[in-house]
């Protein structure tokens, strides 16, 4: 019978050859956050444990190959404000490259992971996180899209006019005429329509409409663990038909049961600080310790989310699964997936559970390349028979709107 040790080093030998595409990591907040993306003051070529979870150390210690940088802005900002935050975070994420070319290469096609994959550098690509940063403008996400973004959030935890989140009071029950045209418009240029932090409804109306495959960048299953953030089964069994891939995540709120009471009650005791729920700032940090020490924390582990994987293959099936871990976007992680060191982990917990060297493969690297080729073609496809839309929402929500007045 094999070792731990010996699936653990098994596993490193498999993300030597397919590293991992991780769909989602907030680096670039945690920058704007702690130093204004300042990289004198906090240098990734070194270790920054204490700070973040996120350097290249642990990046090539965790085996990762290609990673969407989340160029995310917090939904409380509005309008044209979150335009230009999301713009000021596109050129964090071009700082970071600049810094560190040789280890860091902008990636905008599947060819582009490939080809840094075998230059042994990591592809770096980027995901807005949210429809709230293109203002509602079509040619703003077309912008977006030509400064390198490769898939949009269709929203946070806040609806937005034209879609409904899975954290808020239901809006316009999953997507407006105009949401539908948002969908539409990405795939016409070629950017993934991302599905976390979406409502049910709105999950099922995008896949509806899209025909290119779509993503989540950071959900695990509701059926292990029933949190709003999660993709019903219903949904995961429709990915086979889109092409789609639901990249699991580690926060432990969305996979640990126990964890979700836990955090609402760790939330409030921030805002009760004057802290925002979401803060991971060294003193964010303190306050939730202090507050730890005093409520001991229900802890995830990677068996956990080996657990939702394990779910997720069998619904989805395997080509339609990947990992997006959400670090540095959450105050909390699982043992054993502290930071981004700890991939070969959880490979190791799905070796040992009997993964074939295939699923691996599909699993942390293959899938999510073929879905961003996939969504290409599809462009493609689209560019040779229409040009960009120039639709407002006013003008496609408007007999709705009227209707609910």
């Amino acid at each position: 019978m094999d070792s731990p040790t010996d699936h653990l080093s098994r596993a490193r030998e498999l993300l030597a050859e397919h590293p991992v595409v991780d769909g989602h990591n907030d680096l670039p907040w945690a920058l704007r956050e702690q130093v204004r993306y300042d990289l004198d003051r906090l240098d990734l070529a070194g270790d920054q444990s204490g700070r973040l979870h996120t350097d290249i150390p642990r990046l090539r210690a965790g085996g990762v190959g290609a990673q969407f940088w989340s160029v995310y802005v917090r939904s409380g900002l509005a309008g044209d404000e979150a335009v230009s935050a999301t713009l000021e975070q596109i050129d964090g994420v071009a700082q970071l490259l600049e810094r560190y070319p040789t280890e860091l290469v902008r990636a905008l096609t599947a060819d582009d992971m490939e080809k840094a994959r075998a230059e042994g550098r990591i592809a770096s690509l980027m995901g807005a996180e949210g429809g709230h940063s293109i203002n509602s403008s079509l040619a703003t996400l077309r912008a977006l899209h030509a400064l390198g973004v490769r898939y949009m959030t269709l929203t946070h935890n806040d609806n937005v006019p034209w879609a409904d989140s899975a954290t808020d009071e239901p809006g316009v029950g999953g997507l407006s005429p105009f949401g539908h045209e948002v969908v539409r418009e990405m795939n016409r240029v070629g950017m993934l329509v991302d599905l976390s932090h979406v409502a049910a409804t709105t999950m099922r109306d995008a896949l509806s409409t899209s025909r290119a495959p779509v993503i989540f960048s950071h959900s695990s299953a509701r059926a292990v663990c029933d949190h709003p953030r999660n993709v019903p089964d219903d949904v995961l069994a429709l990915l086979p038909g889109n092409g789609g891939v639901a990249m699991a995540t580690f926060v432990p709120k969305f996979i640990l049961p126990e964890a979700v009471s836990w955090t609402a009650e760790a939330d409030e005791n921030m805002r009760a600080h004057g802290l925002h729920a979401l803060d991971i700032t060294p003193e964010a940090m303190r306050i939730h310790a202090e507050f730890e020490a005093r409520r001991p924390r229900p802890v995830a582990t990677v068996a956990t989310v080996a657990g939702h994987l394990d779910h997720m293959r069998e619904v989805a099936g395997i080509d339609h699964i990947g990992i997006g871990g959400d670090f540095d976007g959450t105050a909390f992680t699982p043992a054993g997936l502290d930071d981004v060191a700890g991939y070969p982990n959880l490979v190791a917990e799905l070796l040992r559970r009997g993964w074939s060297d295939s699923d691996l493969a599909k699993l942390t690297w293959q899938n999510a390349v073929r879905a961003l080729r996939d969504a290409e073609d599809v462009a493609r496809d689209l560019q040779s028979t229409r040009g960009p839309s120039n639709a407002t929402r006013e003008q496609l929500d408007a007999t709705r709107e009227q209707l609910d007045a």
